[in-house]
């Protein structure tokens, strides 16, 4: 199965589409006096169709297991067509398309299997899916450019001691969200160097200035107290998230002190000096943290107004 350990649990919906189309009205008219020897078609294929849901993972080798948290059936009949319309809900870190699909095909089997005493021309049409929400596509900024600086705070690698691997992981989920890194240096981890990146970028009009290095608990850590009494506004729910993604994963992350906020219109963060870090950090934020924008802009338009 594909890895989705490094997901974010959202709120997914899938709704998918089965058409069942039977030879004769009579066969319609059957179905809704309940008069098919087999029983009530539209309960009994709505049943299967929730055992379907739920057991999706043991039919399709590569599908997950999760926890379902909400299925519907629903029926429109067309003259001779029975449109299957099948809903599934979960708050996991994979999506329920494949769900909805097994379930609404399981429902137009079993109404084919009820039906097919009567008439033999029944035939199951166009499974597919209608629609899908949740998950990193969902809220992607798209269309929209941001321009990035990446400071990579370290003595032993400012020093060449070291080579820089979590300023090299940054920017990889940076290109990954469309983001344009137009700044990457390494510095020593000194408060006054520090905080010249932090003024130098945010004149550049930088959009994102990360961070990262110098968020632990040594003495020599100092990049919290360099940046933080240049910060307008904290934005303490990035940090709760990069800190719960990385405890879910790791227990020392709770040691991490990363930093989230804004200098104007520009996001400034402090991440992790560590590799696995300052990945799970990128994971845990990116792309949501490019709403930020929106809220931004709209506080400023909002200011114009009045």
């Amino acid at each position: 199965m594909v890895d989705i350990t490094h997901k974010n649990n959202t709120l997914r919906t899938a709704v998918a589409q089965a058409i069942v189309k039977v030879g004769a009205v009579e066969t319609i008219e059957a179905i809704i006096s309940k008069n098919i020897p087999k029983g009530d078609v539209f309960e009994m294929a709505k049943t299967a169709g929730l055992f379907a849901v739920k057991r999706t993972s043991d039919m399709i080798p590569d599908c997950h297991p999760l926890p379902v948290e909400f299925t519907s059936v629903n029926y429109k009949i067309n003259t001779l067509e029975i449109v299957i319309e099948m809903t599934v809900k979960t708050i996991y870190k994979t999506g329920v398309e494949v769900e909805a699909m097994h379930g609404a095909s399981v429902v137009a089997l079993t109404m084919y299997d009820m039906l097919k005493p009567i008439d033999k021309n029944v035939e199951i049409q166009t499974i597919k899916l209608l629609h899908k929400h949740g998950g990193k596509s969902t809220f992607t900024d798209r269309g929209i450019s941001y321009k990035a600086g990446v400071v990579v705070c370290s003595d032993s690698i400012s020093a060449g001691h070291k080579k820089d691997k979590a300023g090299k992981a940054i920017i990889s989920k940076l290109e990954e969200c469309g983001v344009v890194v137009d700044t990457y240096i390494i510095i020593p981890d000194e408060i006054d160097q520090i905080q010249e990146q932090v003024k130098k970028m945010h004149q550049a009009d930088m959009d994102l200035i990360l961070f990262t290095g110098g968020t632990g608990l040594s003495p020599r850590d100092v990049t919290p107290e360099a940046i933080i009494p240049l910060i307008d506004r904290r934005i303490p729910g990035i940090e709760e998230a990069i800190r719960n993604y990385g405890q879910n994963r790791m227990p020392y992350a709770m040691l991490s002190r990363s930093v989230a906020g804004v200098i104007g219109e520009s996001i400034v963060l402090a991440l992790p000096g560590s590799t696995n870090g300052a990945k799970e950090s990128m994971e845990a934020i990116f792309p949501s943290i490019l709403h930020t924008f929106r809220i931004l802009k709209g506080a400023k338009h909002d200011t114009n107004q009045t």
